[in-house]
This record gives C-alpha cells, structure tokens and sequence, in this order.
C-alpha cells in the first residue's frame, strides 16, 4: 500500500513540504488557522514560499482542510507546527503538545509520525510521544513508531529549496528509520543522511543555528569594538576575508524563527542538566543588545547633527527580520522602535515586503505606504533591512527624504557613505 501522507501545519515549513509530497503521494495538508485553508484553497500563499502556479500544480493532489476527518486515512503524519520560545526565552511547546493530541485521536496500529519542528534532543521521545500514547491508547514502538526529520527552510531562498537541501532523517527502531529515510529520498532530490537516532538528528538541528549565532556574535561583538575605534569594520571584514579560511560574516540584527530562537532550545537543556552553556548564552546576550545599540547610535548621531529628539521624525527601512522576505516572526528591527519611542521620537515604518493593511500577529505598530513618492521628510533614516527595493537606491534618494542635514543609519551596508554603518 502506497503511503498517504498528512502534514500538520501549513506554515513556511510544512507548506512547501506538502508541495513536495504531492507529486507521488496522497497529501493532506492540515492547519487550525481556517484562513490560512481558505487562503491556500483559493490559490495563494501569503509567504510566498509558493507561488501562484505552484500551488495551481497541485490543486488536484492535495486536500487543505481543518478538518480532523481529513486526517484519519493517513498513515505517515508530519509535524511541522512552530516551537518559538516564551517571555522568558524558554521553550514553547504548546503547538507541538496540541499537535501531538490531534494525531493521537486518529493515530492507528502501524502508523508513523515524523516530527520536523526544531526541539532540544530528547522531545520527540520523551514530551511528544507520551502524548501520543496517552490520547491513542497505543503502545509506542510496538503498535505505532516515530522519525524525525529537522526541517531546513531557509525563508525566502528561492535557490535552496526543500527538494534541494539534504536532509536528515532518523527513526524509532533501526526498521522504522530506513523506512523513514526512504521516504523522504523519494522526494528530496539533494538525497538524505540517516542519523544513529532520533536524538542525534534533534540535536544536529539545534546546533546548526547555534554555530551560526555565536559566530555573528562575534562579529557583532567585533562591529562595537571598532565603532568605539572609529574603524569601518566592513573594511576590516573584506581584508580578512582574503585569507581561504575566513569565515566571512556580517554584523546584524539576529531574529526570525530560528537563529534568534533555537539556541535557547539547547541551553534549557543544557542548564536542566546541571550545565551553564556560557558561550552560547553570552552569543544570545550579544545579538539580542543590538537592536538597541543601533537606537543609541542613532540618537547619538542625531545630537552630532543638532536634531531636537523628542518629536524627532524618524523613518525605519524595513521591519521583516531578514531581506526579500515577508516573514516578520521574532524580527530585532522591532527593538531599534521601541528603544527609539523612550526617547520620545515618532517612527515611521515601510517595507515594501509587508502588506500595510494585512493585520499583524509580530509587530502592532502601523506601516506606512511607500515613503519616496510621499512629501514627507525625516530628521533620521533608519535602514534595518537589505531588500533588493533599497539597495537599488542612490544616496540621493535617502537624501531627498531627510530634513536638513541627513543623518543616515545604515545597519546593513546598503549605501555608499551613510552617517553610520554597523
């Protein structure tokens, strides 16, 4: 018997996924947000991880449906619900508990479920399967079984799509996890890596983002060091970057829903167990102050130009947490307004990537309208984001928006010399 697939959450990850599947198997595409169903039935994709003809290619292969009905016939169920983290920077599992309930109601003998949501090792076996067991009243391992696949979309990439990334693949007994591995190499055409368990394919997936995160600390840390020494650390990066084992970097603001959140994954953990993961946490520390530090920079630069502060207008390029990208979830560019607003300064925000009447569920504060076609002008300008739309911009055009002298912020080297670059 041929395997029907169900996908849990319809999200930048499992969307895609399903897109993937569709073209061998039966597909059941399952979402709790009925807008996103009604969304996707009537042909689009507001992350635009799909494009219109992507999704009419599979019209007729896929059901989208909040209905748990729809589920039931399926075999392999895949979870791909979001695991964010709380005020506190600990673990969320909220979504991945409740998805783990909803399959246990429909979950039979021989069925298996595969979790891609990113976790601290020991989740899937240890929090999600219990549930399973609880609300299905099967036994794990004997009468269902388990896989675990990391989920590696990278939001907005056109190039390193999901049938193009390698994945990696584990399971519950050694039978299960060639099953699952096959699975997945069916469809992923960059082919798959089996892991020795199901643990050591959670933890591979919570350190590629940790790696990640400290290094862009580093740079981070290494950016505020030679802002105090008045040296271009973009210059310093591309004379270092000569030598063949550099690893080439830029400073930044860390958000989204993964670099900014996985590592936490892994210091609960780590601090559960009696261990203080100090370099990883201090990373965190790092990337997590500089959304503030660019707040402070631009105050200071506004002083500098003899710009009164409170009511100062200020104009913030970008609000998403990464370029050509709609995606707004855990964005730092959040944390330049906010700390801008204690000084009392009155912020703008354009992004040509957000829709400015799509109700927000990241950031509350309004969006306007293209700014360069406006009269308006600012006492600062902001640039948190390197979409494509700003880097096709001369300095004259960021001029033409400023009042008087202007005090241009460029967070991401973006144009040729601003006020201040990170």
């Amino acid at each position: 018997m041929k395997d029907k697939i169900a996908i849990i959450g319809l999200g930048y990850v499992g969307l895609p996924l399903a897109h993937a599947f569709a073209e061998k198997y039966e597909v059941v595409g399952f979402d709790i947000n009925q807008s996103r169903i009604d969304e996707l039935k009537s042909g689009h994709d507001r992350t635009l991880e799909l494009s219109d003809t992507q999704l009419a290619d599979i019209k007729d292969k896929i059901i989208f449906s909040v209905n748990i009905q729809d589920i039931v016939n399926s075999n392999i169920y895949i979870v791909t619900v979001p695991t964010p983290i709380d005020s506190s920077y600990r673990p969320d599992l909220t979504s991945l508990i409740k998805a783990s309930q909803t399959i246990g109601k429909v979950l039979k003998k021989g069925d298996i479920v595969i979790y891609e949501s990113t976790v601290y090792p020991g989740v899937t076996e240890e929090v999600c399967v219990p549930q399973l067991e609880k609300v299905s009243g099967l036994t794990f391992n004997t009468d269902f079984f388990a896989g675990y696949s990391p989920e590696r979309i990278n939001p907005g990439d056109k190039e390193h799509t999901v049938k193009k990334i390698l994945k990696v693949t584990a399971g519950s007994t050694p039978t299960i996890a060639k099953r699952v591995d096959a699975l997945y190499a069916s469809v992923i055409d960059a082919g798959t890596y089996l892991a020795s368990s199901i643990k050591v394919a959670e933890a591979s997936k919570v350190i590629e983002n940790t790696q990640r995160d400290v290094n862009i600390a580093l740079i981070n840390e290494l950016a505020l060091i030679f802002d105090v020494m008045g040296i271009d650390t973009h210059e310093v990066i591309e004379a270092a970057s000569t030598k063949w084992n550099f690893i080439k970097l830029t400073p930044g603001l860390v958000g989204g829903h993964c670099i900014g959140v996985d590592p936490y994954y892994l210091t609960y953990k780590a601090e559960e167990m009696g261990y203080k993961p100090n370099l990883i946490l201090g990373a965190r520390q790092i990337n997590n102050g500089m959304g503030k530090y660019i707040a402070e920079q631009t105050i200071k630069h506004m002083i500098a130009h003899d710009k009164k502060i409170k009511n100062a207008s200020i104009l913030v390029l970008g609000v998403t947490f990464k370029e050509d990208c709609p995606d707004m979830r855990n964005t730092k560019v959040v944390d330049i307004i906010q700390e801008l607003k204690t000084y009392g300064c009155a912020i703008d925000v354009y992004d040509p990537w957000v829709d400015p009447s799509e109700p927000k569920q990241h950031y509350t504060h309004g969006i306007i309208s293209d700014p360069f076609v406006a009269q308006k002008q600012y006492d600062a300008i902001i640039l948190a984001v390197a979409h494509k739309q700003f880097k096709l911009l001369d300095r004259q055009a960021y001029e033409a928006l400023s009042k008087d002298a202007p005090v241009l912020m460029d967070v991401k080297g973006i144009i040729d010399q601003p006020t201040w670059r990170l």
